[in-house]
């Protein structure tokens, strides 16, 4: 028996004065893509404390405030929909939107869902409202309220083409703000003609020719997700002083080695190159393989003309980078994984449109030997997220569907970084793990 139960589901409508487009908003190449790969969902686990209100009170301002949002971001109570006559898929929008509201109680403990380093994931995944991508048209957010003895969990689902992290946080800050009765600061834009891409609309035809030919089904064989199941998860948090202390650790690497830095790594690169040298050291790859590296980078602001921090879309491009095994088990390692990092991201910036095609590789990495980066240890969620009653203990991404993949976001102090790892092996955890700590010491 489930720990999660639901107990009501109800719709929250657009407000009757939101603005809605006159047809609908066409999803561009790069969002195209996530059409078969639809899933992102996010819970934000909460501690009561005697300020928290009743149950039905935060209900309450939730789904006031929730309605008061949509008048900005009424889109997102939209349908994904596929446009026969022009080979499409776009947002529709009608005067009778609504995202739907789930309620549900848990009998968990959340002070040690919020609390412990390895993922209770039955427990998570049911804090999240379950969508049905597999089919257009759809529906592209939903949200869930879950009652706890002691705390309350927000959990998001949300289409990945018609918001990616970027989005997804814009929103909940808009949302959150509306429920503490403040004016949110961010005017959202869905103006996909915005986004100048080569190809244009027929690109974007093209890519769901090629990677969902049998639309309106985009449903994916479910061998695809078979090991998320199975996966385990831990969350690691690095705080202040640990990235300071790697960021010094990688330039005096650098140092040693005779190529000095012009400047520091960023939190991200000294971040993501101990993820990835932990990844290589805790599986059993020849020293001759190589090791790949997958993250995207938001080109929001690096398009021509760049189209702005308050686009709710998806508007990312891939990096891929990698070494060979044996350079990631050497005593340079940090320094090698930084610097093939910031040479994707320093590619990235020349040609910012290059990798938009994430499905697309040339060489093909090989799969078992690919960590894969999301999120980003920019998201500042825990300072973005309190409704009124304080900030979330934790917050976590759910759908992890990968051996190897890693999930950042900044630390609940915001001064820090979080690393959620997802891994087939629990002896390549333990070992991960201590491959972490010891980097870090």
């Amino acid at each position: 028996m489930s720990p999660v139960r639901i107990i009501d589901a109800s719709y929250v409508g657009v407000p009757e004065t939101a603005a809605t487009p006159p047809g609908p908003i066409r999803f561009t190449a790069m969002e195209a893509l996530w059409v078969v790969f639809p899933v992102l969902q996010h819970v934000l686990l909460y501690e009561g404390d005697d300020d928290m209100p009743p149950f039905d009170a935060i209900l309450q301002s939730l789904r006031s405030s929730l309605a008061a949002t949509l008048e900005s971001f009424a889109p997102l109570a939209g349908k994904l929909v596929h446009l026969e006559e022009t080979g499409d898929v776009g947002i529709s929008c009608s005067a009778s939107d609504g995202v739907r509201f789930v309620v549900a109680e848990c009998d968990a403990d959340i002070r040690r869902l919020a609390g412990d380093e390895e993922h209770d994931l039955r427990v998570l995944e049911a804090l999240v409202p379950e969508v049905d991508m597999g089919r257009l048209p759809t529906a592209l957010l939903a949200v869930q309220a879950t009652r706890f003895d002691g705390g309350v969990a927000v959990g998001l689902t949300v289409h990945h083409g018609a918001a990616d992290g970027r989005a997804l946080w814009t929103f909940v800050e808009a949302w959150a703000t509306a429920c503490r009765g403040e004016t949110p600061a961010a005017t959202p834009c869905f103006d996909r003609s915005l986004v100048k891409m080569p190809g244009g609309d027929e690109l974007a035809r093209s890519v769901l020719r090629k990677f969902a030919p049998n639309l309106p089904s985009v449903a994916l064989a479910s061998s695809v997700f078979e090991d998320r199941k199975r996966l385990i998860r831990r969350t690691f948090t690095l705080d202040e002083g640990d990235i300071q202390c790697l960021k010094l650790r990688i330039v005096h690497l650098n140092e040693s080695g005779g190529t000095p830095l012009p400047r520091p790594p960023s939190a991200f690169a000294a971040v993501v190159a101990l993820a990835w040298t932990c990844f290589a050291r805790c599986k059993s790859f020849s020293l001759d393989d190589d090791v790949w590296l997958f993250f995207f980078a938001d080109i929001r602001e690096r398009l021509d003309p760049p189209v702005g921090a308050g686009y709710i879309g998806s508007c990312l491009t891939k990096c891929l980078a990698r070494l060979p095994a044996r350079e990631l088990h050497g005593e340079r390692a940090l320094a090698a994984a930084a610097s093939a990092v910031q040479d994707e991201i320093n590619k990235m910036k020349e040609d910012p449109i290059a990798g938009w095609n994430f499905f697309s590789f040339d060489p093909m990495p090989s799969l078992d030997r690919l960590m894969n980066i999301s999120g980003s240890s920019g998201f500042s969620a825990y300072q973005i997220a309190d409704f009124g009653w304080g900030k979330p203990r934790r917050t976590e991404p759910i759908r992890m569907n990968s051996d190897g993949q890693v999930a950042l976001m900044g630390s609940r102090d915001d001064r820090g970084v979080q690393v959620s790892v997802a891994l087939l092996q629990a002896a390549q955890m333990d070992e991960f793990k201590s491959n972490f700590l010891a980097l870090l010491e």
